[in-house]
């Protein structure tokens, strides 16, 4: 009997079709898997950029705070300006001598956050006050006689701006400044300083620098000339440009420094 010329052929069990399938899926994880990767890195990096602006920020506020403190300028002239520190309120001044201090530090002992115009006194309790804000949840409660929240202290009657006081320009169209420093349209938007005035006790102090260990004389260590005898402690703050769904900052850059103010010899 003859063959027959049609030969009988083997029914497809669809394996081809589940192998691309599975392959396509997988395509597309690694694909999904990737995008939320890069997002990720690009928020990582978005917000450790926010950071950077914001620290930059504090440190050229901290060095505007010292200008003040000193009455310049920043290209080191005497600030003469409407805006400098001696042609506005005697509280708000940096004092010249011991009489001063003492007249200072009493005045701002009777404001209700010891602060005016960027100076402060020392607050009892905790010193943080940029850990109590009213954002918190829940929102502080625990807060002790002489103590504020950061709130109360974004005012412009309490603390300083950029320039305030100095006469520091915030840049041009060739020369911008941080954007963070030109944001003045809240209080808790930009940087805020604040310059604490703290008695400084020179017979108390015991980290003098010794120049010469030879000998019995008080010449041997190297003296701060110091008139008033008071040192600063000032505390910056800048707020980064990110905000969350409620406008509050996300970010924050926080410096505190301690500045000794010498006066210069003949």
């Amino acid at each position: 009997m003859p063959s027959s010329p049609f030969h009988h052929q083997p029914r497809q069990k669809g394996v081809a079709l589940f192998i691309v399938i599975v392959f396509v899926m997988l395509s597309m994880l690694l694909a999904l898997w990737a995008s939320r990767t890069s997002m990720f890195n690009e928020m990582i990096v978005g917000n450790d950029a926010d950071y950077q602006r914001a620290f930059m920020a504090a440190e050229a506020l901290i060095q505007d705070a010292e200008l003040d403190i000193r009455n310049e300028r920043p290209d080191g002239l005497p600030c003469t300006g409407i805006n400098c520190r001696n042609n506005i309120a005697a509280a708000a001044k940096i004092p010249l001598d011991k009489v001063e201090a003492m007249r200072t530090l009493a005045e701002l002992d009777t404001q209700p956050t010891k602060c005016f115009s960027g100076l402060c006194t020392k607050r009892s309790g905790r010193q943080d006050f940029w850990n109590y804000t009213s954002a918190l949840i829940p929102a502080p409660s625990n807060i002790q006689p002489g103590e504020v929240k950061l709130s109360d202290m974004l005012d412009p009657n309490v603390g300083a701006r950029y320039g305030q006081y100095t006469d520091a320009t915030l840049g041009d169209a060739d020369n911008p400044a941080n954007p963070i420093l030109t944001d003045r349209s809240a209080n808790d938007r930009g940087g805020w300083y604040w310059i604490e005035i703290l008695p400084y006790d020179a017979s108390a102090d015991k980290s003098r620098l010794i120049v010469n260990n030879k000998g019995a004389s008080n010449n041997n260590f190297l003296q701060l000339n110091m008139n008033p005898p008071v040192i600063y402690r000032i505390t910056a703050i800048a707020f980064g440009r990110k905000r969350a769904a409620d406008g509050t900052p996300v970010t924050r850059a926080i410096i505190q420094q301690v500045y000794a103010r010498q006066n210069r010899k003949d």
